[in-house]
């Protein structure tokens, strides 16, 4: 066996300790979900869901999506005696109020998310502070987002604490 194989072999087997060491210094944290799940954010999620046009909308959306629903129970129970006029009729009635509760849903989607980014981007530093805290106290070798990540157990994720230190820090 040449010399350098060796020197290999020995390297892998001196290593093989201490990729066990850090496999135990493996963690995940979902960054964003630890940001909208504190205090802060749930309060300013909160005052967009109370202003006069997400009420509205949020109201439009209820109305459509009960009418959609008693649309589409009446029209499966009389579907056998329905002419086809009436069933296309109805058909082009429930897509478009599909349309609609779409329409709906993406402006109280826009309305949280324009919240959402804001939140992300004034509280990036202090989630940067927090995560060098944690991943210096708890010695985490190897931090994954955990959309990076297929499988992780619930041990392995650090979001509860990233969001339980942001609420110390964060503005009430």
């Amino acid at each position: 066996m040449s010399r350098l194989l060796k020197v290999a072999l020995a390297v892998v087997a001196l290593s093989v300790p201490a990729l066990a060491l850090a496999a135990e210094k493996i963690a995940v944290v979902d960054v964003q979900g630890a940001i909208l799940q504190t205090d802060y954010a749930q309060k300013r999620l909160g005052e967009v869901r109370d202003q006069a046009e997400y009420k509205k909308n949020k109201a439009e959306y209820d109305r459509i999506k009960t009418e959609g629903e008693a649309l589409l129970k009446t029209f499966q129970k009389d579907a056998a005696v329905m002419s086809q006029d009436q069933k296309v009729a109805a058909q082009n009635k429930l897509n478009s109020m599909q349309e609609d509760l779409e329409h709906v849903t993406s402006k109280l989607q826009q309305a949280e998310q324009t919240v959402g980014q804001a939140l992300l981007q004034e509280m990036a530093p202090k989630v940067q502070e927090v995560l060098r805290e944690i991943i210096e106290k708890e010695g985490i070798g190897l931090l994954l987002q955990r959309n990076a990540v297929i499988h992780a157990e619930p041990s392995y994720s650090i979001t509860a604490t990233v969001t339980d230190k942001l609420n110390q820090l964060a503005p009430k």
